[in-house]
């Protein structure tokens, strides 16, 4: 019995005995139960059974009953459920479900034969999904607090889709204003063989772009007036540094499906359209010979300008364009993922989307991301050779590699800050955890292969063999990535997977040590040894599901 099938059960009990109770009473509506009211979870002591609901203390005051009383009326019929073995009431009114063992074990063939959609759910079916995230400025390498977001965001992309989103990955690239500007004039000076300017950037990367600048230039930019020249480094620069990223980005494992241009909202009137759709709703004022929208209105501690009284835009005016750019390409929820310098843009993009008259947090949410250390022999890494400021992506790839960068990266809480450990992260040990993760699944494979050679092969599976202490340790983890991948995407947390296939390889080790798939010496094979390989390669399985949705791979060699 599979947790989707033992919660679709007590479902339907729950609203039989509902409905029962309020035809008695004669009192009210029959509430209304969904699945998100019955959601099992596994007891912290095993003692207390497989699984546990407090579905009885959440309808009894509204069915006129107390929990314990509930609790008793559900358990009485949802034990004579097939498969399960006992229910138990605890407390106040939980309900501990105790399976038996053939139904605990089916749960591995059930893994296998569902195969890569295993841990898949129905959360955000058909919702679609903006979620835009690095967005660096393409002025220089993507550092290391960009890397974290390409790490987490494509993570949590990849989560949403599992659960049934439909997800757009944007890029946000800032090619209008005054960084490209700066950008422009340090290759100019480093193409000429000038100090960087003094608000420029430095580093090797700027030389290196200045040079296949030079390069691909039919002619001698030193020909050239200046400000064609600098016109020249801009356009082309622009483009090779771009280029660069897309490519750092795509080696690390993340590709976008939009490149949204910021000067395209500016050249397109799309600023100017927003101003319309917000005077519209009677949110805009002039004042000081400036346009202002009224944000205090929607919770901002001040009004905003967006255009000024030189007649320049000021930065939110592109931010309210490109919102409603969003929201007119049919977006639901529209997610943006910043890093921990942009506290203080929450409110204003709150108020805005509110002027909107959408729903701040649903239409518009902002992830704030917290810094990245990284540790070097006990010591902070501080330069990078390249970049000459900060580590970039190339530089964390270069240490340790993109499978341990990525993990290493979305294994934390977005919102805290880490310390990553470059030594840790190459060693072929259990607490380097990419490593021991993969060595897991590698183990799975192994198991597999040693199986086919000794002759145990899939073509028996009797569940009531799995009776080990171990087999349902590991059973019970197994069946949690349905729910662990639906809370990473209800609460945007990518590392709760990261920590879960850990907890998994380390009870599939465990396992290992204690139960043999292949038979010992001359032993012969029996159904016990071939109703294990089932539960092996479950276990397999879900390791290589966690990891993808991680963009980890799962070798089945190390």
């Amino acid at each position: 019995m599979t947790p989707a099938e033992l919660s679709a059960s007590l479902l339907a009990i729950v609203q039989g005995v509902a409905e029962r109770r309020i035809d008695a009473s004669g009192a009210g509506d029959v509430p209304e139960v969904t699945l998100d009211d019955v959601v099992l979870e596994r007891p912290k002591n095993r003692d207390h059974g497989d699984w546990a609901s407090n579905v009885a203390m959440k309808f009894a005051k509204r069915l006129g009953t107390n929990p314990r009383e509930l609790a008793t009326d559900i358990a009485g019929e949802l034990s004579e459920v097939d498969g399960v073995a006992g229910v138990d009431i605890a407390g106040p009114g939980f309900i501990n479900i105790t399976l038996d063992a053939a139904a605990a074990g089916a749960l591995a063939k059930s893994i296998v034969e569902t195969g890569a959609s295993y841990g898949s759910g129905h959360y955000y079916d058909g919702v679609t999904i903006d979620l835009e995230f690095v967005s660096a400025n393409p002025t220089g390498p993507i550092h290391i607090g960009g890397v974290r977001w390409a790490a987490v965001g494509d993570s949590l992309a990849r989560i949403f889709q599992a659960v049934g989103g439909i997800v757009t990955r944007e890029y946000y690239f800032n090619d209008h204003g005054s960084q490209i500007d700066r950008f422009a004039r340090s290759l100019l000076a480093s193409a000429f063989g000038e100090p960087a300017p003094e608000d420029g950037y430095g580093g090797l990367y700027i030389s290196e772009i200045a040079a296949r600048v030079i390069e691909t230039y039919d002619g001698d930019v030193a020909d050239l007036p200046r400000d064609e020249a600098q016109e020249l480094f801009r356009a082309v620069g622009v483009e090779f540094m771009f280029g660069d990223i897309k490519k750092s980005l795509h080696d690390f494992g993340v590709d976008f499906d939009v490149y949204f241009h910021e000067n395209s909202l500016h050249e397109s009137k799309a600023v100017e359209r927003a101003i319309a759709r917000l005077s519209e709703l009677g949110h805009i004022y002039e004042a000081d010979g400036a346009t202002w929208l009224r944000t205090t209105q929607f919770g901002d501690d001040r009004d905003r300008v967006i255009i000024k009284s030189d007649g320049e835009a000021a930065y939110i005016a592109g931010d309210i364009a490109y919102y409603l750019n969003k929201r007119e390409r049919g977006f639901e929820r529209n997610i943006i993922m910043l890093g921990a310098d942009h506290h203080g843009y929450v409110g204003r993009l709150m108020a805005m989307t509110a002027a909107f008259g959408d729903e701040p947090g649903v239409n518009l949410e902002i992830l704030i991301g917290q810094l990245v250390n990284l540790v070097r022999d006990g010591e902070p890494v501080r330069m990078s050779k390249r970049n000459g400021t900060v580590v970039s992506m190339e530089d964390l790839v270069d240490a340790v590699g993109v499978d341990a960068g990525r993990y290493a990266l979305v294994r934390y809480s977005a919102d805290s800050m880490i310390d990553i450990d470059l030594d840790l992260l190459t060693r072929r040990s259990n607490d380097n955890p990419v490593f021991y993760v993969q060595y897991a699944h590698a183990r799975t494979a192994a198991v597999g292969r040693n199986a086919a050679s000794a002759g145990v092969d899939r073509s028996v599976f009797d569940a009531s063999l799995l009776t080990h202490p171990t087999e349902a340790s590991l059973l019970g983890a197994l069946s949690e990535l349905p729910r662990v991948v639906q809370q990473a995407a209800e609460l945007r947390e990518p590392h709760r997977v990261a920590r879960y296939v850990e907890e998994v390889a380390g009870t599939y080790h465990r396992w290992y040590d204690a139960c043999r798939v292949t038979p010992l010496g001359d032993e012969e094979v029996t159904d016990v040894h071939r109703t294990r390989l089932w539960l092996n390669d479950a276990a397999g399985q879900v390791i290589r599901n966690g990891l993808g949705l991680l963009g980890v791979s799962a070798p089945d060699r190390m």
